[in-house]
């Protein structure tokens, strides 16, 4: 009897995607967030790795797997941990998880802009601490999104339904992308310049890449309108931390949503000490519908390129 190909699943893996691919592989799951020795212990021979943004897969790690390989699958949309190039060299397929993630991502979205505006978290600490009084609940004035200036930095899929989520506020929108022009459904497209400093709100959208790492530095954010906004749910480099810190402290900005950090897990103290932030573990993506459809994809990725089809959402 032939031996099935092996899976090796280097995360959690919700049962909606897990169960397609035991009933036609060897599974092998590490875990939440596997020790990376365990990765490397049992990957050697798969057919398939399922990796996250948190597992990089380089040209040692491909060679680690070996010759077997067929197909890195991404448990999200963002593909900045696997190294491309090396990748094609070896003739091995990536895919990742787009589209099915956009909604649960741009409702994120909004919500930080929601709760920085209305100090959601240092108003909800204040209760937790007894604090309760006249005071205290004069002291969080907050400021409305209705009627806002919103400037989205890139305009793919998730910034474009988070656009859509936002006109029942009645914002005005501005976007920056290198690809689009013009006017599209109401939104107005400007140079990255002149959009920071029309807007109050800044929501970031765009994948990292060597010309989008550290793309909101001390020099953009310099740009940006006094007292406005930054929220980011793309990618943590993508924003300067460093020259965040700088900003929230000097009042540069009134505050800062964040989902996505540059050091994942790892969240600088001194960006954590700060009341004027809201501060997420990376959950853009953490509903059971947009879970279980990203389980599902991935594992039809896995299925069709073993299978010898092409995947529905190839990347290489």
């Amino acid at each position: 009897m032939a031996t099935r190909p092996k899976v090796v699943v280097a995360h959690t893996l919700p049962d909606a995607g897990l169960a397609l691919l035991e009933q036609r592989f060897e599974v092998e799951a590490g875990g939440d967030r596997p020790d990376p020795g365990w990765l490397r212990k049992n990957a050697p021979g798969a057919a398939a790795v399922i990796a996250d943004p948190s597992v990089r897969v380089d040209g040692d790690f491909l060679d680690v797997v070996g010759r077997s390989l067929k197909v890195v699958a991404n448990f999200g949309v963002g593909y900045d941990n696997i190294d491309v190039d090396a990748v094609r060299a070896r003739g091995v397929r990536a895919t990742n998880t787009p589209d099915v993630l956009t909604n649960a991502t741009a409702e994120l979205a909004v919500a930080l802009m929601l709760a920085t505006a209305r100090r959601l978290a240092e108003a909800d600490a204040s209760v937790r601490a007894g604090r309760w009084g006249r005071s205290a609940a004069s002291a969080f004035l907050g400021r409305e999104l209705s009627g806002a200036t919103v400037g989205l930095i890139g305009f793919g899929r998730i910034a474009r339904r988070v656009a859509t989520l936002l006109r029942g506020f009645e914002v005005r929108l501005l976007a920056y992308s290198r690809s689009k022009g013009g006017d599209a459904d109401g939104v107005e497209f400007r140079e990255l310049g002149d959009l920071l400093g029309a807007s109050d709100f800044v929501s970031v959208h765009v994948a990292l890449t060597p010309e989008t790492r550290h793309l909101i530095g001390a020099e953009t954010l310099a740009m940006m309108r006094r007292g406005a906004i930054l929220v980011n749910t793309s990618r943590g480099a993508v924003v300067d931390t460093a020259a965040l810190i700088d900003a929230l402290r000097s009042g540069r900005l009134a505050a800062a949503g964040l989902d996505v950090y540059e050091d994942e897990p790892n969240v600088p103290t001194e960006l954590r000490e700060l009341p004027n932030t809201v501060l997420l573990p990376h959950i853009g993506s953490a509903t059971d519908s947009a879970r279980n459809a990203m389980a599902r994809l991935c594992a039809e990725n896995v299925i069709a390129v073993i299978e010898g089809r092409e995947p529905p959402a190839p990347v290489v």
